[in-house]
């Protein structure tokens, strides 16, 4: 299927989102709910990245075209960079024919694992009952689901709403991100054709807060594409900092809302902020 992005212009005044999840990982949208509702907003052109979910890259293409939506093909990736969390954006691969897939896979795999590890941990600890249904129905669930999903029965169990807190007895239980190491991903987005950029590099919350010293360090690893400077957590000193680093050195900017759900909708972005990105990917800028 020939996506919609290709021999793609837009207007530098054209509406887009290049950071968005559904149900398919940690989101609330399903993914019709997502793209009807961008469509209704007059978006012209999004990006659903969705955790470590490159299987359904084709799925989201054809659900979109029907819509007449253009989609690019899109992941964010959960990757580790000197023993912290640092998530990657992925843009424009082949999603039928590509190196990130595997990685993929292994995320999920290694995060069931540790999903039921945790789950007989709280078990022996006294913390947390499920029958087998209901413990086989979270294993089920997207990897980036399976955390809250462990939060949300603890507390419907009476366990975890005080001190300890949930997110503490998880972690007494074994609890872990499963991630790649970034220099892996990048890798294989490049070998793939697509772009690499760091996600929400100034969030922090347990994700590694880039700062220029930072970014010139991991540049000396990791042949980075670029980072996202756009973004709702982000301080207008960042985004003026982020910005100059990347005229700088020659680097990719894009401009994502991380929307989960109906209750933190996506962001209207002008597509001049993210030009040189978008130009890469072959979307023409008029």
């Amino acid at each position: 299927m020939k996506p919609l992005t290709s021999h793609l212009v837009l207007a530098a005044d054209a509406t887009i989102d290049l950071q968005m999840h559904t149900t398919s990982s940690d989101g609330t949208w399903t993914p019709e709910q997502l793209i009807d509702y961008l469509v209704s907003e007059q978006f012209g052109l999004v990006a659903i990245t969705d955790h470590d979910r490159v299987d359904t890259a084709t799925s989201l293409q054809q659900l979109a075209a029907r819509k007449q939506l253009p989609v690019l093909t899109a992941v964010e990736m959960s990757t580790s960079w000197n023993g912290e969390l640092t998530d990657v954006l992925c843009y424009g691969f082949d999603p039928e024919h590509n190196e990130l897939h595997d990685l993929a896979q292994d995320i999920a795999r290694r995060q069931q694992e540790n999903t039921s590890e945790v789950y007989e941990n709280l078990r022996k600890m006294g913390h947390l009952f499920l029958h087998q249904h209901e413990l086989v129905a979270l294993l089920e669930k997207p990897s980036a689901q399976q955390p809250h999903a462990l939060v949300a029965l603890l507390k419907k169990q009476g366990y975890g709403t005080g001190e300890p807190s949930a997110g503490k007895l998880l972690t007494d239980a074994g609890f872990f991100w499963a991630t790649n190491d970034i220099a892996a991903v990048v890798d294989a987005a490049h070998q793939s054709g697509a772009v690499c950029l760091i996600a929400h590099p100034g969030r922090g919350d347990g994700f590694t807060r880039y700062d220029t010293h930072l970014l010139d360090k991991l540049r000396k690893q990791v042949p980075i594409d670029g980072f996202e400077v756009y973004y709702p957590a982000h301080t207008p000193e960042q985004i003026v900092m982020y910005r100059e680093y990347a005229k700088i050195h020659c680097l990719l900017i894009s401009s994502g809302s991380d929307s989960h759900g109906p209750e933190k909708k996506p962001i209207k972005y002008q597509a001049e902020l993210s030009r040189n990105l978008l130009e890469r990917l072959g979307i023409q800028i008029k």
